[in-house]
């Protein structure tokens, strides 16, 4: 799933690792998210809309083709 987390993260000055130990996941986890290799939990979703005061649709981008 095409994402916005990168932009955001970089915009928030935020290391992967910064917003990893915010969100309560891996670095590596943030990387693949980013890198659009893995799709993250709801959760993990809601948490990153939250921190970034966005829609979940703002930041995940759904293309039912993938």
């Amino acid at each position: 799933m095409k994402n916005k987390l990168q932009e955001l993260r970089k915009n928030r000055k935020l290391t992967q690792e910064q917003l990893a130990e915010i969100i309560g996941v891996s670095r590596q986890t943030i990387n693949a998210i980013e890198k659009d290799k893995f799709d993250p939990s709801l959760p993990t979703a809601f948490r990153m809309a939250q921190l970034f005061e966005k829609k979940i649709e703002d930041i995940f981008l759904f293309n039912d083709k993938d």
